[in-house]
């Protein structure tokens, strides 16, 4: 997978980045150099406990900030899907509360879930056949738009 260049890696904060499925939330975290790392998956069961468990996955990896990837439109539009998103950037907001120190970013999603698979197979995996790695794949791509956007 392409690498995100960087200035130091002591300048840029740890992040994660979250895609945001049905069933499963796909997560990555931002690595050494500038590298965004497939970094598992949540099961998805309830929006309270869905977010405790991406907090959880935040301290556990020490993450000082959470990119959430949001589903426009392809006309760059706010439907169904994103304002499901939204709601679950409200509700994470909500639960880590003004204390602590772990900003959220928002990401425009397009395309990844599609780049994601045809990653998948180029690599020799079904996607139907694995598609919380097709999720873990569209969380790092999220997390590799994120970091190349803030580099410009």
């Amino acid at each position: 997978m392409p690498r995100a260049s960087m200035k130091s890696e002591t300048e840029q904060p740890k992040l994660i980045a979250l895609d945001l499925g049905e069933r499963r939330i796909g997560l990555a975290v931002s690595g050494p150099g500038g590298l965004a790392l497939p970094a598992g998956h949540i099961v998805r069961t309830k929006l309270a406990q869905d977010v405790q468990q991406v907090i959880a996955s935040a301290h556990e990896r020490q993450a000082q900030g959470i990119v959430v990837g949001i589903p426009y439109t392809l006309d760059g539009e706010t439907g169904p899907s994103a304002k499901l998103a939204r709601g679950f950037v409200r509700a994470l907001r909500r639960a880590i509360g003004a204390e602590e120190s772990l900003a959220i970013h928002e990401m425009d999603e397009r395309y990844t879930s599609v780049e994601a698979e045809g990653l998948l197979r180029e690599s020799g995996v079904q996607p139907s056949r694995d598609r919380a790695s097709v999720d873990e794949v569209a969380a790092v791509l999220i997390l590799q738009r994120f970091l190349v956007s803030q580099e410009n």
